[in-house]
């Protein structure tokens, strides 16, 4: 029986694989109640502290809707609305707001600080993302797998593009954790850190999954089932990083020949938001000064039956309300 109550979820390092095969279970199980129109307030009369450093579209509605679902209140603290860290201590924060809040979720900056927060809070303490790893996507991500492959074990996961920050990195965790075949396709100073592969294909071997890291394209995605990407430069990092980056990760766009590699029913992953067109300001605007009408990805394949991204949106508001529902 998997117990998970009053377990903080800051990294799915500190999960078993039948812990997280459990929490995704009950994604599934919470998503056909929504889906049926199934009542499952079980959490009803509880409040929840969402933290938010750096902002988000699907991190911050997937808690408030999962949270309402699930019966409980939920207090948005955006980067003006909280003293964290600056006129309050991360130590302090966290003793005040588990006096006031059944759990509380962070997301913004340094893995260490929602380790901190989760050191002194009496409650549960989420990672909504951070710069090491971004484990409810993960989650959301292999309950979209499981939907469209019917297993997880065994796959084929290629990660393309700058494998270095939290998803790269939480997608290798996980990846190992529940038996999947992961791949980091990019040029080698864009690997993900080495201390973290040799622990992963640690764990592999335990789950007879294989990790791998690829500079060549089309040795990476041939036979794959899943090829994931994110945008090249992440929220925070400055514009000036751009140039280097579309230059070293341009041969990893995933295009139309890349999915042509992999198995023909293979899938398009990607955590969104994306820069496959010009139709936003960022896009427009970085599109224009180096010339390119599409960065990570190609519209072509983003907009394709293969793509699978919206769903992945979707779970993670299931995935996300399966992480409360067990920890509280």
């Amino acid at each position: 029986m998997i117990n998970l109550k009053g377990r903080d979820f800051l990294k799915l390092l500190d999960f078993t694989t039948e812990e997280i095969e459990y929490l995704i279970n009950l994604a599934e199980e919470l998503k056909e109640k929504k889906k049926k129109g199934i009542d499952h307030r079980i959490c009803q009369g509880k409040n929840i502290a969402l933290i938010f450093e750096k902002t988000s579209t699907r991190t911050r509605c997937s808690f408030e809707v999962a949270a309402h679902d699930l019966g409980m209140n939920a207090t948005y603290l955006d980067p003006s609305g909280s003293q964290i860290g600056k006129k309050e201590s991360i130590a302090d924060t966290a003793r005040v707001l588990s006096r006031m809040f059944d759990g509380i979720e962070y997301r913004g900056y340094g893995q260490e600080i929602v380790e901190e927060l989760a050191k002194y809070a009496t409650v549960p303490v989420w990672n909504g993302l951070t710069d090491e790893f971004h484990p409810t996507q993960i989650l959301a991500d292999f309950l979209t797998l499981k939907e469209k492959f019917g297993k997880l074990k065994g796959l084929n996961f290629v990660y393309m593009g700058d494998a270095r920050f939290n998803m790269g990195n939480s997608l290798m965790v996980g990846c190992a954790k529940t038996g999947i075949n992961f791949t980091a396709c990019a040029p080698k100073k864009y690997f993900p850190d080495a201390k973290l592969v040799e622990e992963c294909k640690r764990i592999a071997e335990k789950t007879g999954s294989e990790i791998r890291l690829e500079t060549d394209v089309k040795k990476a995605t041939y036979n794959a089932d899943a090829i994931y990407t994110d945008i090249w430069v992440s929220m925070g990092e400055p514009p000036e990083v751009w140039e280097e980056r579309i230059n070293d990760l341009a041969p990893y766009q995933v295009n139309a020949d890349v999915m042509k590699n992999a198995k023909s029913t293979a899938v398009f992953m990607h955590c969104l938001p994306s820069y496959h067109d010009l139709k936003t300001a960022i896009g427009k605007e970085i599109g224009e000064r180096f010339n390119r009408t599409e960065m990570e990805v190609t519209d072509e394949v983003f907009e394709s039956a293969q793509s699978v991204v919206f769903d992945e949106a979707e779970n993670r508001m299931h995935t996300i309300k399966a992480v409360m529902a067990a920890t509280l």
